[in-house]
């Protein structure tokens, strides 16, 4: 179990709780008109979507030779030898078929649109790490996390709530994704000799280090400004208590100035934390006003 509980990465799971909790408090501030049959399933699909992506991507970089005893990250569980991957990859197929029953009420609620963002979330998070183009190896891994971790979550729970979409979901869509792909930018980095070598082109590894110290500041930073816009749209100063978690967000950039190679797993865990703060920090905002 101990095994299981380390390849779902339950560090990174920020990046589906965080964009349910954003998206659900721009839709309600009160917390009883909330509509709690959708938030709970919505919550529970992303994580077990998260999970299943985690599963996936443990199991097939250990295939592919991604990961090597020369990795600098924190253990994946097939490349130590405690699980076998074609196990692993079973039980991201579990947690899938789970996200996809938790998605049978939400396509209740909310219609086809709904049904489509659940499949297209499934088949994302596997073609991620798997299938013939995998999107990890590509480059395209931040454009994944943004789609799908930002605007999709973040959206998807406002509509499940409202029935219909505001300028102010997108833009905290933009947000969260940023903060997400703040969490990857930080592991592409770490990771970036190793990925060299085994051909997985991220954009670290293409672009070079420079490249990622850089994009990691600017989405790091990015989420601030809109939080300052979706308060001036909605005419709210509650809503610019996220502001708080500037704090922790230049707190992230000074260490991550310091920091190389395994050292950035700290900052790696730091990155956790901010999404984590961000989004307690927008449903205390959305209560207040």
């Amino acid at each position: 179990m101990n095994a299981w509980l380390l390849a779902a990465r339950p560090k990174t799971l920020a990046a589906a709780v965080t964009p349910v909790l954003v998206g659900t408090a721009l839709a309600h501030g009160d917390l009883a008109t909330i509509h709690w049959p959708p938030f709970v399933f919505a919550l529970l699909g992303a994580v077990f979507i998260q999970i299943g992506t985690n599963y996936v991507n443990d199991a097939l970089d250990f295939k592919k030779g991604a990961d090597t005893h020369a990795r600098l990250g924190p253990l994946r569980v097939t490349q130590a030898g405690l699980l076998g991957a074609d196990a692993v990859l079973r039980g991201a197929y579990i947690c899938f078929g789970i996200a996809a029953l938790c998605g049978i009420p939400l396509i209740l609620r909310g219609g086809w649109p709904i049904a489509i963002v659940g499949i297209a979330s499934i088949v994302a998070a596997y073609a991620y790490t798997g299938g013939p183009y995998p999107l990890a190896y590509h480059g395209l891994g931040e454009l994944f996390v943004m789609i799908f971790f930002g605007f999709t979550a973040v959206c998807g729970s406002f509509y499940l709530q409202r029935l219909t979409l505001e300028v102010t979901a997108w833009i905290g869509g933009f947000a969260v994704g940023s903060l997400a792909m703040v969490i990857l930018a930080i592991n592409n980095l770490r990771d970036i000799d190793n990925d060299r070598a085994s051909n997985k082109r991220t954009l670290a590894a293409r672009f070079g280090a420079t490249f990622a110290r850089t994009e990691i500041a600017v989405f790091a930073l990015a989420p601030f400004i809109c939080v300052v816009a979706i308060a001036y749209l909605r005419h709210s100063t509650s809503l610019l208590i996220p502001m708080l978690a500037l704090i922790p967000a230049i707190a992230l950039l000074v260490r991550l100035a310091r920091s190389d190679g395994a050292s950035l797993n700290r900052c790696l865990a730091l990155a956790g934390a901010l999404e984590w703060i961000f989004g307690i920090l927008y449903v205390v905002g959305a209560a207040i006003g």
